[in-house]
């Protein structure tokens, strides 16, 4: 995170100082042009006005005997110290009257301005003391010098402004990444604030949902293990007491001992199966073999495998399918076992006398299949959970009576796996209803 952080304010940093650096820069060289030609032209408009009145004084006398006291009046009318020097480069006047007799090559590099008679040079004309800078210069050095501290200051901000947003952007990040890693210390009640609907709070969002999905997971996963186990233990524990008795010569190996042990392996057996089925269905690896199949054939034949159990129960079951249903895409034999499951749920729920009916419609892009009893019916608060892994609407039942309670979730799974969708609807005391959709084949 400090890594992140230091990256951040760096990038910043480099981006605000890179651009505001540059604004000055340009700026300070567009008004230096500028001050640059202006004073340009002030100087050479200047210097030659000069040079025309003091050309003119030689004209007059010859020489520059008299110069001083017009360099004193115009060094006087402009407020410029101005120097002659004569035509070997000596100075013949000087407004301050201080270099007078000096050669003007000692202080100044080059004239400003030639002092020419009748087409030769007479002199030359320094305007200014040497090496002196003139106001405009002086002006545009203040104004580069201000823009620089305005840059400095600009760059300055906008660092005190980048450590507070990376504070403020980064303290989420922070919330997140602790809250990670107290999670993966196995504490799945960690949740973050949400303080924004931007893309920090969306992100605080999805991890709050994903900890509760991983919450949720959890609890499934211990309450799957808890309800396996005890499954598990039943056919388990009466297993081991027939083995016993045998052993210690309580029971003799008889056919009927060993049917009842036969019996109790086949009960884990199909607990087992039913486990994989689930769990291959819940982790999206279940295969299907999907083929278009007559709907009525497969309901026909799940009927047909619960018919003894409904006769033995003294139960009817009906079906009325039409028989101009459409062919559905499906895997025969996960469909055929959702069939029996339902019809298993439906015996066991509904009492002698009752009656079971197995219909089916077509409905838009698919055939809607319903299971039906006229059994004593699901309790409103049993409704929600009743495809829940082991659960149990009569409480009261035991494995032996009312089944693992895993064949409605397979159910569920199945037909999802199918792209269909089951439901349930019901009233104590007056049956529970079944739907659920399957895929048609369109031709």
């Amino acid at each position: 995170m400090r890594s992140l952080r230091v990256r951040l304010i760096v990038a910043s940093i480099l981006v605000v100082v890179a651009t505001v650096g540059g604004i000055a820069f340009v700026n300070a060289q567009l008004v230096g042009q500028r001050f640059q030609a202006f004073e340009d032209r002030r100087i050479l408009t200047r210097d030659h006005r000069f040079a025309g009145i003091l050309s003119m004084h030689f004209t007059r006398h010859g020489n520059w005997a008299s110069v001083q006291a017009d360099v004193e009046a115009l060094a006087q009318s402009t407020g410029e110290r101005i120097v002659v020097a004569n035509r070997q480069g000596v100075i013949v006047a000087d407004s301050e009257r201080v270099l007078i007799g000096e050669p003007a090559a000692r202080y100044w590099q080059a004239p400003a301005v030639e002092l020419a008679h009748m087409g030769r040079s007479v002199g030359a004309l320094y305007v200014g003391a040497p090496g002196e800078t003139s106001g405009l210069e002086a002006l545009l050095t203040t104004t580069i010098r201000t823009l620089v501290l305005v840059a400095g200051a600009a760059c300055l901000g906008a660092v005190l402004l980048i450590l507070g947003l990376s504070r403020q952007i980064l303290a989420p990040v922070e919330a997140l990444t602790a809250a990670a890693r107290h999670m993966e210390a196995g504490d799945l009640s960690q949740r973050v604030d949400i303080s924004s609907n931007d893309e920090l709070g969306d992100l605080a969002r999805a991890f709050n949902r994903m900890a509760d999905s991983l919450a949720r997971a959890e609890a499934s996963r211990r309450n799957m293990i808890a309800d396996v186990a005890h499954e598990l233990r039943t056919p388990l524990t009466s297993i081991r007491g027939y083995l016993e008795a045998v052993r210690d010569g309580i029971l003799e190996p008889s056919p009927e001992v060993i049917g009842t042990l036969r019996e109790e392996t086949l009960l884990l057996a199909n607990l087992v199966d039913d486990l994989q089925d689930l769990s291959l269905a819940e982790s999206g690896q279940l295969t299907l073999h999907r083929q278009p199949v007559a709907l009525a054939d497969v309901v026909d034949r799940a009927v047909e495998a619960m018919r003894a159990r409904a006769e033995v129960e003294q139960l009817q079951i009906e079906c009325r399918l039409p028989e101009e249903l459409p062919l559905v895409d499906i895997d025969p034999r996960r469909i055929g076992q959702v069939v029996r499951n339902l019809l298993s749920n439906a015996l066991t729920y509904t009492p002698s006398g009752g009656r079971i009916t197995v219909a089916a419609r077509e409905i838009g892009e698919g055939i809607e299949v319903v299971v039906e009893d006229t059994g004593t019916g699901i309790p409103p608060e049993d409704l929600p959970h009743i495809f829940e892994r082991f659960y149990r609407a009569d409480h009261s039942r035991s494995r032996a009576t009312g089944g693992a309670g895993l064949g409605l979730s397979i159910a569920r799974q199945f037909v999802e796996v199918h792209g269909g969708r089951i439901q349930v609807s019901s009233e104590q005391g007056q049956g529970a209803r079944f739907t659920f959709t399957l895929p048609s084949v369109r031709v």
